[in-house]
């Protein structure tokens, strides 16, 4: 394996993002990560069947649709992971009864494909206009041969790794508020990654502000 320059290993790859791109859903998003790409809707707060219904709060749902063939376990994965974190952002008690529904579509995996799918939840989410507590973004990074942390691999890094971490952080606090990892590490190599993701992500909230600009120029 060809060692990772200082450079490659602390950065993310280019952020790209178009909002409402779709018609029918109440939010819409298309983001890419280098060349890993995600399209995401959301529909809601709309009637929910009765045996979905939460008297207190809205029903949070996310539908993981993987780029061909059916949905996996590593899919359904992903897609217990976007549910739970798109529940804890959103202010689901201003909806009671009713449901909010995040679709995410996998259209290239290039390495990141969690944190991209997080991240374009995210966007369709504030396209949408749902309260939210919070913004949140998903950074992923590796540990390689050389114990080394490379800040968003490509597929072809991950394929020589010895661990994949993901973390999401809130916009408020920056805390973890879900994670997913792969493969053996330390306790050490555990934080050391979270801290270099925390900071990381303060770059993608950055890209989420200057997107809110964009549009809201256009308005």
């Amino acid at each position: 394996m060809e060692p990772v320059s200082e450079v490659e290993q602390q950065f993310l790859r280019p952020l790209n993002c178009e909002l409402n791109i779709l018609s029918r859903p109440d939010g819409s998003a298309i983001f890419n990560q280098g060349n890993t790409a995600v399209i995401t809707a959301v529909y809601g707060p709309v009637e929910v069947k009765v045996q979905k219904i939460l008297i207190d709060k809205a029903s949070v749902e996310a539908i993981y649709r993987p780029k061909s063939g059916l949905p996996c376990v590593s899919d359904r994965m992903r897609e217990s992971l976007l549910r739970n974190t798109c529940e804890i952002a959103l202010v689901a008690t201003l909806h009671p009864r009713t449901s909010i529904s995040v679709i995410i579509q996998e259209l290239q995996d290039s390495g990141g494909l969690l944190a991209c799918a997080v991240n374009a939840a995210c966007l369709a989410l504030m396209n949408s206009g749902i309260a939210m507590k919070f913004l949140v973004a998903a950074v992923n990074c590796m540990i390689d041969q050389n114990d080394e942390i490379v800040i968003d691999p490509t597929d072809k890094q991950l394929k020589e790794c010895k661990a994949s971490l993901t973390f999401v952080f809130d916009s408020v606090k920056k805390n973890v508020v879900a994670s997913h990892t792969t493969g053996s590490f330390t306790q050490v190599q555990f934080q050391e990654s979270r801290l270099k993701c925390q900071l990381v992500s303060d770059k993608i909230f950055s890209f989420y502000r200057e997107i809110v600009r964009k549009y809201a120029s256009r308005i």
